[in-house]
């Protein structure tokens, strides 16, 4: 009798563990309502605000070079799918002593974002302008365009529209996962919440204070565009974005350096 009552509270104990984890996160589905977004341009979600005037300056630590890319939130507006978005200016630059300089331009890039009524910021695309050979990207889309999308259009002519996607949640939950934007074959990353208690250690020379961030979230971005390409991005409460790890055949590391206000 003993033995049976033993197993039913193993049992019982083990199913409680099921049900915590299932509570503890998941996929999150949130339908894309152009109604919801009545504010949209005010971005204060706590892990990522966005705030028109303010630049963020990241430095990228490469096995054989380096990169500056500057973000710019600028106080410029684009209405995608029945909402006003707010246009992020987002610049890479060739750092080839790594010592801050920037040297040549790598990419060009336009994000578009807005935040709805319950707190999520949404991605609504991007037009982005990669460097090819003897080729610059002056203006955003010059050159290589590859990876460009826009939610409600299609932009590659591959016969069906791109949708916008959530790329921060306005509670997330460990366990959490969601898409981030989806333009099939061309556009489909994916991000999923590791733990809301990361601490944040920045070891290049910079301009923030502190150098030292706690209580930090912690997401994991993947594509199945790009099998075995990992970033983990670590967003701290009313900074942002302030370390990206990136694992795809080797290391990288992209730091934030410096904000402008």
């Amino acid at each position: 009798m003993k033995a049976h009552l033993q197993s039913l509270t193993v049992l019982l104990a083990a199913l409680a563990l099921v049900g915590t984890w299932a509570e503890a996160g998941g996929r999150v589905d949130v339908p894309f309502d152009a109604g919801n977004f009545s504010d949209p341009l005010t971005i204060d979600n706590p892990y990522w605000p966005l705030a028109a005037g303010t630049a963020f300056v990241y430095r990228t630590a490469a096995e054989e070079d380096c990169e500056v890319n500057d973000v710019e939130v600028t106080s410029s507006t684009r209405s995608i799918a029945g909402v006003m978005t707010r246009e992020i200016h987002d610049r890479v630059w060739e750092d080839g002593d790594c010592d801050g300089d920037r040297d040549a331009l790598l990419e060009n890039t336009l994000d578009w974002y807005a935040q709805d009524d319950d707190g999520n910021v949404w991605y609504f695309g991007e037009l982005t302008g990669e460097a090819t050979t003897g080729c610059v990207p002056v203006d955003p889309g010059d050159c290589d365009s590859a990876g460009s999308w826009e939610a409600g259009a299609d932009v590659a002519g591959i016969g069906s529209n791109a949708e916008a996607g959530i790329i921060m949640l306005a509670d997330p939950t460990p366990g959490d996962f969601y898409q981030q934007e989806f333009y099939a074959g061309e556009a489909e990353d994916e991000g999923k919440v590791l733990r809301l208690d990361a601490r944040v250690s920045l070891v290049s020379d910079n301009e923030i204070d502190p150098d030292q961030f706690t209580d930090c979230l912690e997401t994991k971005e993947t594509s199945p565009l790009e099998p075995g390409a990992v970033e983990h991005k670590y967003y701290c409460r009313e900074v942002g974005l302030v370390l990206i790890e990136s694992l795809h055949g080797g290391t990288e590391r992209t730091e934030l350096v410096g904000i402008i206000d």
